[in-house]
């Protein structure tokens, strides 16, 4: 950076774009009072480079009719440099603006939250894929659970690119954006996801849609990848100690259409593995669907989720019509299998899970969307993109994702 934080552009830097009739610092900010001199969705985009280069995000505000006054320049505790503004006061009745600058945050120290995440993320899925998955008896020789490395890598590199996608596509629009957070979990999969933590303003609609559709897209391609190497891969012999209890629950795992459609190009080119008797499909594989169900809770198309940001992108404020409905459906598909399915021998029926995330729905509907700085209409292109990624979530979507049952 040519700049600090410290030293914000001076009005006549945004001449031809910004009339500058008064600055002031406010909470860490730098407002520029005034009036856009070209269409205010455009002034956002022709001065970023500027206060990049000096170390400032910025985002429009209107403010307002104006009235006739004194310029006034008004410094902070502690600025070290003045701004001076022109001395020419707005018109009366005429919208005024705020252009507010915020610093970004430029913090390069070392991320050991999350390096901490990422660590205990892959202890509990070497944990979990080597004693559910790979059946080995980890308590009795404990340095054996490395031999679930293959369904560590595959599990976390699908949730990572899932993650990474967000954050490439933040970083071309200079959004300020964190590094992944992993959640570790040690059951059924080893990991609850991802999260990453968006704390610059998104500028507008395109940044918002590409921000979260990068996410989905990405994660599908590393999810077809892995669900194709896993089903090319000799299955894993299930020992008898397994085989021949009597103790304990079987969970099965139902098949969305979009891995069902890659099970039939793999066995169509030759290259699936036969599962004989006592044997099961090799680790990976449920890593390819986790990859998958967690798309499609991700699609969801309220609040924060990617689909929410893609909605909110494509449909404006209406967004949060769509997104009142999702808990509705959610729940109706709890109650539809709660009065449809037999209990399972143990714990909730799938039913519950449904219940769950039409809870979490109903919570980020209400937190409401992210919303982008300048509200402008999304180009045809990125819409369509948006439908097919659509398509693709419900491809990704299987009403009972899995099923338990006594052994």
């Amino acid at each position: 950076m040519s700049g600090s934080a410290a030293d914000p552009p001076s009005p006549d830097r945004l001449a031809g774009v910004f009339s500058v009739s008064s600055v002031r610092r406010v909470d860490g900010t730098v407002q520029y009072i005034g009036d856009p001199l070209v269409p205010p969705a455009a002034v956002t985009e022709q001065l970023r480079p500027v206060f990049r280069q000096c170390g400032y995000d910025i985002r429009l505000e209107e403010l307002g009719p104006a009235s006739n006054g004194a310029t006034t320049v008004v410094g902070g505790p502690g600025d070290s440099d003045s701004i001076t503004a022109p001395s020419s006061a707005p018109h009366a009745g005429r919208d005024q603006y705020a252009l507010v600058a915020e610093p970004l945050n430029t913090d390069t120290g070392v991320p050991w939250l999350n390096i901490g995440l990422l660590l205990a993320t892959i202890a509990s899925t070497l944990y979990v894929g080597a004693s559910a998955w790979y059946y080995i008896p980890v308590a009795e020789d404990p340095l054996r659970v490395f031999e679930a490395w293959p369904f560590m890598v595959a599990m976390l590199g699908v949730l990572g690119i899932h993650e990474l996608g967000h954050y490439a596509a933040a970083r071309y629009h200079g959004v300020d954006v964190t590094l992944p957070y992993f959640i570790p979990f040690p059951s059924y999969l080893g990991t609850m996801g991802a999260v990453i933590n968006i704390r610059g303003r998104i500028p507008d609609r395109t940044a918002l849609f590409d921000i979260g559709v990068a996410g989905p897209l990405a994660g599908l391609v590393a999810t077809t990848i892995v669900t194709v190497i896993g089903l090319s891969i000799d299955p894993i012999t299930v020992p008898e100690r397994v085989a021949n209890s009597d103790t304990g629950v079987i969970i099965t795992f139902n098949y969305p259409l979009l891995f069902q459609a890659l099970e039939a190009l793999v066995n169509a080119v030759g290259l699936e593995s036969e599962i004989g008797p006592g044997e099961s499909v090799h680790p990976i594989v449920f890593a390819g669907w986790a990859g998958m169900f967690f798309t499609f809770l991700n699609l969801l198309p309220v609040g924060q989720l990617d689909g929410g940001h893609i909605v909110r992108s494509i449909v404006g404020q209406r967004q949060e019509t769509v997104a009142a409905a999702v808990p509705g459906a959610l729940f109706a598909l709890a109650g539809y299998l709660y009065f449809t399915r037999d209990p399972p021998p143990v714990g909730f029926g799938v039913w519950g899970l449904w219940v769950f995330w039409g809870l979490f729905a109903t919570g980020l509907a209400y937190a409401g969307p992210a919303r982008p700085t300048v509200d402008t209409t999304l180009d045809r292109q990125r819409t369509l993109l948006g439908l097919f990624t659509f398509l693709l979530g419900l491809a990704c979507f299987t009403p009972v994702p899995f099923e338990i049952s006594a052994i």
